[in-house]
């Protein structure tokens, strides 16, 4: 039997600002893992996030940080932290080009979304692949332990629109 459970697949339609997913997480599981791919978009912009409360709300209050570290392929790599945020920036930096022969992707893990006596935290991966290469790698949490109940993505520039997007949830169970 798969350690992995899908929960949900989600498709983002062409035209929308951002994609909410709720009824995610649960008690079933403490850990998640949650992929993104067939990025494309009607612009050029990066994923912004907030996680969204049991009741279908976002968590928009000032308790998000994160750090991650950017590595393009045409320029320096840097580093990037963010504190006391209402949501996280461009939690995986990768781009809706939608040029032929870009393709962007992203993993994300997260941890303890249900507890309510634990902080969320999450470590992600991603980037885009293709003319303009960039990988990025980072970790953050929301600082309070109200019960997460799903996500939700959207343009980082509030303007373009996108064109696709797929995210799958999975449970991960861990066998004793």
């Amino acid at each position: 039997m798969s350690n992995l459970r899908l929960i949900n697949e989600t498709s983002a339609t062409n035209g929308v600002l951002s994609v909410t997913v709720t009824d995610l997480f649960s008690a079933d599981f403490d850990i998640y893992q949650i992929t993104f791919s067939d990025f494309q978009s009607n612009g050029v912009f990066g994923l912004d996030f907030r996680f969204v409360n049991t009741s279908g709300s976002e968590i928009s209050a000032s308790n998000y940080d994160k750090a991650m570290y950017y590595m393009p392929a045409y320029t320096a790599f840097g580093e990037v932290t963010a504190t006391n945020q209402n949501y996280i920036d461009r939690f995986i930096d990768m781009a809706g080009y939608s040029a032929t022969g870009q393709s962007s992707f992203g993993t994300c893990y997260v941890f303890n979304p249900y507890s309510n006596s634990s902080y969320t935290f999450y470590i992600a991966q991603g980037g885009l692949v293709g003319s303009n290469t960039s990988l990025t790698k980072s970790i953050g949490v929301l600082k309070n332990t109200d019960r997460v109940g799903g996500i939700k993505v959207y343009s980082d520039d509030g303007v373009d629109t996108f064109k696709t997007l797929k995210i799958r949830t999975y449970g991960l169970r861990v066998d004793s």
